[in-house]
């Protein structure tokens, strides 16, 4: 990618919000606010976007982490949801080889359960056609012996076989972030920590755009735009109180809550499958650690004080230990939490995990403003694409002409392709001899970055640093600081690396000397390192609060 994507971007992008007329202004941030600006932007709109936190801090970054076609919602007949995600899936294997990649899941079956291994054969044949057999690998059965022999630590007794299917994991902040760069290259305007306050109406109650507010420096300005779009996630009624005086709620914001460890405490070959209480629990191996969950319960309250509390900790560790008796698993053992809150519409379901998955796109012409909800995360790319056909219904015939076909089947980073991260690999041994890493940590960077990682290894020739770990950490620090428009440390650790999730102190042991290169980096001591420490620290604190043992509060 040509353009930088920095903090330097940010001040510039700012200034230009003010100075024109956008064909498109997006409130939100995360996943779909992304995608729609790549799309948007891909087709030749004026976009711009401001996102009143860090780019994906909300449900965004707090994800399973899986892109996969939901083998569960084929139990609620939601086909179409499900052959519309495995579709996504195949392009996204092609379009970020570098955040999504295959992995295998089992699914145990007990004769307690509540399906057999004829009815979930069937499920398993229907999940391989849906994909129209475009899959990294087609569902296979094991017996008994050959579940354990695949996973050593599950649960034996009662078991009934097992089916094996290929789905996959990702790095879900990241995504944001590149398809965010992906929109920059093609000339969207975003910025972070920029708040959208009040709607701009004229004398026609159209909307014209929205009071903002850069909670960084506390400046207002106005962005003006021919149509608003709403893409906040669980803050959606938030924005339809704004904009009407007569919303009624649509959203109905579900808790999810996840557990990690490190992958020697929970060794499992394959992510494993558990069903408890009408829910799917996922156990998913990383490169990083074990990511264990989710919950899924109501919630009622404001989406900004979502937490991990002792309850949903102690659910999952019972289904943890119910289907891993062999491993132990106590709270000692858990690295790090986090929550999020899954925007989903409310259909009336009996239960939220009744509620669809499937996402809301509404226009009003009238208005000018556009709001989308819910949906997953692998569907991504066609919720934005479906996003704009409708935004565009707003515009005239002779401005539709003008513009260009949606072109997000292509890379998002075109030094992340398939072919060239086959040939980074290719090269690794020599690239650790050549930059004095090991070809461990070279491989890391490639998988993480794909071609990208020979940027990241030129970053490291000026890097003085003996500690590879740190070394590596350092050369993330740099490039998400010239690339992913990272302001702090803590968006650092929260949402451009999983130093937070797969170190058991969090990743606080490097913290001096990346503040140290930060603020050379950056030139500027605003910020103490007391101060910054401090709000990383209540983050943990705050996130962390559920733990009886190792109290987080003596950090």
């Amino acid at each position: 990618m040509n353009k930088e994507f920095s903090a330097e971007t940010r001040q510039k992008n700012i200034k230009n919000l003010s100075d024109q007329v956008f064909d498109l202004l997006i409130i939100g941030g995360g996943i779909n606010g992304a995608g729609i600006a790549r799309d948007a932007a891909s087709r030749g709109l004026t976009v711009a976007l401001v996102e009143m936190n860090d780019f994906a801090s909300g449900t965004s970054s707090r994800s399973s982490k899986l892109i996969h076609g939901g083998l569960r919602y084929l139990e609620n007949l939601d086909f179409h949801l499900v052959f519309e995600a495995l579709s996504e899936r195949a392009k996204l294997f092609e379009i970020a080889p570098h955040l999504v990649h295959p992995l295998r899941f089992l699914v145990p079956l007990y004769k307690t359960g509540r399906v057999g291994p004829f009815k979930m054969g069937l499920g398993m044949w229907l999940y391989d056609v849906l994909a129209l057999f475009d899959t990294p690998k087609m569902h296979c059965y094991y017996s008994s012996q050959e579940a354990i022999q695949r996973v050593p630590v599950l649960k034996p007794t009662l078991l009934n076989g097992a089916f094996e299917y290929s789905d996959a994991y990702m790095d879900d902040d990241r995504l944001v972030i590149e398809t965010l760069r992906s929109a920059n290259e093609a000339g969207a305007v975003a910025v972070n920590y920029v708040s959208a306050k009040q709607p701009l109406v004229n004398d026609q109650g159209e909307l014209t755009g929205f009071e903002c507010v850069d909670l960084m420096s506390d400046s207002k300005f106005n962005v003006k735009a021919r149509h608003i779009v709403s893409t906040v996630g669980p803050w959606t009624d938030q924005i339809g109180n704004k904009v009407y005086s007569d919303w009624k709620p649509i959203m109905r914001p579900s808790k999810g809550v996840h557990l990690t460890f490190s992958k020697e405490d929970f060794q499992i070959p394959c992510a494993v499958v558990m069903a408890a209480e009408q829910r799917i629990v996922f156990a998913i191996p990383r490169n990083e650690m074990v990511i264990v969950g989710t919950t899924d319960t109501d919630f009622k309250e404001d989406p900004s004080s979502i937490k991990t509390e002792r309850k949903d900790v102690e659910y999952l560790l019972n289904v943890i230990n119910d289907y891993f008796p062999g491993v132990q698993v106590t709270e000692e053992k858990i690295i790090s939490s986090y929550s999020g809150v899954r925007p989903l519409v409310d259909d009336g379901a009996a239960s939220e995990g009744k509620t669809s998955r499937e996402h809301t796109i509404k226009t009003d012409k009238k208005r000018h403003f556009t709001y989308v909800a819910g949906g997953k995360y692998t569907t991504y790319r066609l919720i934005a694409e479906q996003a704009v056909d409708s935004i565009l219904e707003d515009f005239s015939f002779e401005f539709r002409s003008k513009l260009t076909v949606s072109e997000t089947i292509v890379p998002l980073n075109p030094l992340a392709t398939k072919e060239g991260i086959f040939e980074m690999y290719r090269r690794a041994e020599s690239l650790a001899q050549e930059y004095g890493f090991s070809k461990s940590a070279i491989e890391r960077f490639i998988q993480r970055h794909g071609a990208e990682a020979l940027v990241l290894l030129k970053i490291s020739q000026n890097i003085k640093e003996e500690n590879e770990d740190l070394r590596v950490w350092l050369c993330e620090l740099e490039h998400a600081l010239n690339t992913t428009m990272c302001m702090s440390l803590k968006d650092f650790y929260l949402r451009r690396t999983p130093l937070l999730l797969s170190h058991r102190d969090y990743g606080l042991n490097y913290f001096s000397p990346l503040f140290k290169h930060y603020c050379e980096r950056e030139g500027s001591q605003s910020l103490s390192y007391e101060q910054a420490f401090a709000d990383l620290k209540r983050h943990i604190q705050y996130e962390m609060g559920w733990r009886t043992k190792g109290s987080v509060q003596n950090l």
